[in-house]
């Protein structure tokens, strides 16, 4: 993959999808308004999101990815990818997925403060914890419950 910035809209999200690719991995995961005027139009992430959102709940799982997140947040996110397609899971659940604690508020601030600062969601599908707001904004977390759940 080769290293800057892409952004695409998909109107099936009705949003744009912008990543930040370095070293062949994406880094970065956001969802602006519109495709900033310096981003690419096209990447072969591109490619397998539109094949998630055609169907495809495996489409996204191999795409590689750069954490650079502190350790406890790595457990958590890592935790998170283990957590399929169609499924959600709690604050608890995920914390103890993660091996934390599920009794413990420490513990759940911290799944909280890890599925806010995640860097790839949609490729880490915060989406799929649904007591907590991660970093995929709610009209899109939304839309992709339902659209997991066809």
């Amino acid at each position: 993959m080769t290293p800057g910035i892409y952004a695409q809209r998909f109107d099936d999200l009705d949003t744009v999808v912008q990543l930040g690719v370095a070293s062949g991995q994406v880094i970065d995961v956001s969802f602006p308004e519109t495709v900033p005027d310096d981003a690419a139009t096209d990447h072969e992430v591109f490619t397998l999101i539109g094949d998630y959102l055609d169907g495809d709940r495996l489409a996204l799982t191999d795409v590689e990815i750069a954490l650079t997140v502190p350790t406890d947040h790595r457990q958590v996110l890592e935790a998170l990818q283990n957590v399929s397609a169609g499924n959600t899971v709690t604050v608890s659940r995920l914390a103890r997925l993660a091996g934390m604690d599920e009794d413990s508020e420490e513990d759940a601030a911290t799944v909280r403060d890890a599925l806010q600062a995640n860097p790839v969601p949609l490729l880490i599908p915060d989406h799929r914890v649904h007591d907590a707001q991660g970093a995929t904004p709610p009209n899109v977390a939304a839309t992709l419950r339902d659209l997991e759940d066809d």
